[in-house]
């Protein structure tokens, strides 16, 4: 997480602490004058309400409006629902990529079950007590004649299409930069599994939070250099479930979470935090092409630089995939889009496009919010972004399912439950009516195994 988030989540908790230290101390008064057992039953009451309704993290208001600026080659046109249908005086033909501005308002039971719209024969959630400006996607249905009902909601205003044309990028050659192991699957994985020529570069090992290979009689260190060459191995074997050759796929394997610290100081060396190695040469064995960082294997900025350009030299990409340098608030994440820009300055290549992608947000930890194998609306931007064309292909039940098995064989995504995240599904499942995939237990298999996979187009050197 970077600065920003870890503020927000402290005061988060902090909020938290002094909500429940109020409440605790309004029953003890309440003890003084009602039976004994009545404060503990309104305890585990106010527990299950918390987990049921208020466990979600959600940094903003949902009375707050999303702010999008979209780019000067966007159509964009007014809309009208009537009868339940969708009219749009438009000709579309040839757009990709739909928007659907509107504004949402929760009923009553949208403060405690989740709202959402009911799009053709797709489903779009949002937050709880919805209150303002948000964007639906219609991306590959017919939007004239469309239906749309609003469930635990009610649509209101002014209602704008947002249309956007967009070249088949993964008919392009493609190369997706991926912080850590999974981020490539996670964010890319149908567009790199039907592409005919795409190369992966993951640039961390992954190994820090080895916790839970200490189990295996391990100590602290060697747990998390497990960690870090299973999760190497994952970056170079998982693609190949997606028809990604291993002679396109290159393990960098600089250490977890340092990417900053190194852009910081570009010559200094900084090893791991956790797993005491300082040698990034440990994971490149495989890699199917010498890299400058090869000769001394320090884990520096300047080599990560130089690793990175001599990698668009050889795969010669015309669009690179990465994170969203504001949307994506990671701390490796940010770090490796610097990396990809800089390197691109150095190499003598020169990609065309970025497509941008977030695998995890500042205010909103849900999103996409709703069940596994619905659509993707676009992501809270309280702040305005910058104004880049979308892209939104869409995904098959066929491509879900590889996706999600993709996603299966990531370590870092196999653990069980912790038994309080199992309790709160079980509670939310019960009270608040939401559901969880069957793929797989951890977060990931609900929000990136869905309808579309969603991109913001920069032009590079626009």
């Amino acid at each position: 997480m970077n600065g920003r988030k870890q503020q927000l989540l402290k005061q988060h908790r902090r909020n938290k602490r002094i909500a429940l230290l109020v409440a605790l101390l309004a029953l003890l008064a309440l003890g003084v004058f009602v039976a004994w057992w009545v404060p503990p039953l309104l305890l585990v009451l106010g527990w299950v309400a918390h987990e049921a309704w208020f466990a979600d993290h959600l940094f903003y208001s949902p009375c707050d409006d999303y702010h999008y600026d979209f780019p000067a080659d966007c159509l964009s046109v007014p809309a009208r629902i009537e009868q339940g249908v969708l009219q749009v005086e438009a000709d579309l033909h040839g757009y990709d990529t739909l928007i659907l501005e509107l504004r949402l308002k929760a009923s009553w039971l949208g403060r405690w079950l989740d709202p959402h719209v009911q799009v053709g024969d797709d489903r779009q959630d949002f937050e709880r007590g919805v209150d303002g400006r948000r964007y639906l996607n219609l991306s590959g249905q017919q939007a004239h004649g469309l239906s749309i009902a609003a469930r635990f909601c009610g649509i209101g205003g002014e209602l704008c299409l947002h249309a956007m044309r967009n070249p088949d990028f993964a008919e392009q050659r493609m190369l997706i930069i991926a912080p850590h192991a999974d981020d490539a699957e996670l964010a890319a994985f149908a567009q790199y599994s039907r592409s005919p020529e795409t190369a992966i570069v993951t640039l961390t090992q992954g190994e820090i939070e080895a916790e839970a290979y200490q189990r295996l009689g391990l100590d602290k260190t060697a747990a998390a250099r497990l960690k870090g060459r299973l999760r190497a191995w994952d970056s170079l074997a998982a693609p190949l479930w997606g028809g990604v050759p291993q002679t396109h796929c290159v393990q960098l394997g600089y250490y977890c979470l340092q990417l900053p610290v190194m852009a910081e100081q570009p010559d200094k060396a900084c090893g791991s935090r956790e797993s005491g190695e300082s040698d990034i040469r440990s994971v490149r064995r495989h890699n199917p092409l010498p890299l400058p960082a090869d000769v001394d294997g320090r884990p520096t900025w300047n080599n990560l630089i130089a690793d990175l350009a001599a990698v668009i030299d050889h795969y010669r990409p015309e669009v690179v995939f990465t994170p969203h340098p504001e949307l994506d608030p990671h701390h490796d994440h940010v770090a490796s889009t610097r990396a990809v820009l800089e390197a691109c300055e150095r190499s003598s290549w020169q990609p065309k496009n970025l497509l941008l992608y977030a695998n995890h947000l500042h205010d909103n930890d849900r999103w996409p919010m709703g069940p596994a194998g619905n659509g993707v609306a676009l992501p809270p931007a309280i702040a305005a972004l910058p104004a880049d064309r979308l892209w939104s292909p869409v995904l098959g039940a066929e491509q879900q399912l590889d996706k999600a098995m993709a996603l299966a064989l990531q370590h870092d995504l196999q653990g069980p439950l912790p038994l309080k995240k199992r309790l709160r599904r079980s509670i939310q499942r019960l009270l608040a009516g939401r559901r969880w995939p069957t793929t797989g237990e951890d977060e990931f298999f609900r929000k990136a195994v869905r309808r579309h996979e969603l991109f913001w187009v920069r032009l590079l050197n626009g």
